[in-house]
């Protein structure tokens, strides 16, 4: 027998279900400025900021090309502020990431890293990893709202099998510049030994 299709609304997703990818406590801060009969305002600046990070992502491929450190963190702050505000805990970890590897630091932000190739690499993976934690919430606040979406979303796919071609080309160019660099200090300490007479 096949199932059978209801026209009734599928109820939507409950906050406290998806703690994974949003902070409740937060979200229901925003809640709270609705009126009681509608979720007109949050519903505004959640869907303001879909357009906010949709912009903000374009302007991190355009300054990864240009090899724009500085404003690969400004734009990781700037992305950042807006998902915290919202509860949506891996954007926010992984802009604060970006933000961090912009500034020529790394994760944590507390070691400085002098190579702006390593940086720009793990801007590029960073960037792709937030991309998919940035769909999942999308999804599930869209459907929050009462849209409704497909069951699997082509876009999020993309999004994964892209990441996973990038962290595989990056892991192999991040060993091998740090293959060279050991080959650098090598030959450099080489050079620096007395000759023995």
């Amino acid at each position: 027998m096949a199932p059978v299709k209801s026209d009734k609304p599928e109820a939507p997703p409950r906050l406290e279900d998806n703690s994974d990818i949003i902070d409740a406590s937060t979200f229901e801060q925003i809640l709270e400025m609705d009126d009681d009969d509608d979720r007109d305002f949050s519903k505004g600046i959640v869907y303001g900021f879909f357009d906010q990070a949709k912009t903000t992502f374009e302007k991190m491929e355009s300054a990864v090309e240009k090899k724009q450190l500085d404003e690969l963190s400004s734009l990781g702050h700037f992305l950042k502020g807006s998902s915290a505000t919202l509860g949506l805990t891996n954007v926010k970890d992984g802009c604060e990431k970006i933000q961090h590897f912009g500034a020529g630091k790394d994760e944590t932000g507390t070691t400085t890293q002098p190579d702006d190739e390593i940086s720009l690499k793990n801007i590029k993976t960073t960037v792709d990893e937030v991309k998919i934690a940035y769909a999942k919430v999308e999804r599930f606040l869209r459907r929050y709202y009462g849209e409704k979406l497909p069951e699997k979303e082509e876009k999020e796919e993309e999004v994964k099998e892209e990441v996973k071609e990038t962290k595989e080309t990056t892991k192999e160019e991040v060993k091998e510049t740090e293959k060279e660099e050991k080959k650098e200090t090598k030959e450099d300490t080489k050079d620096e030994e007395p000759k023995k007479k």
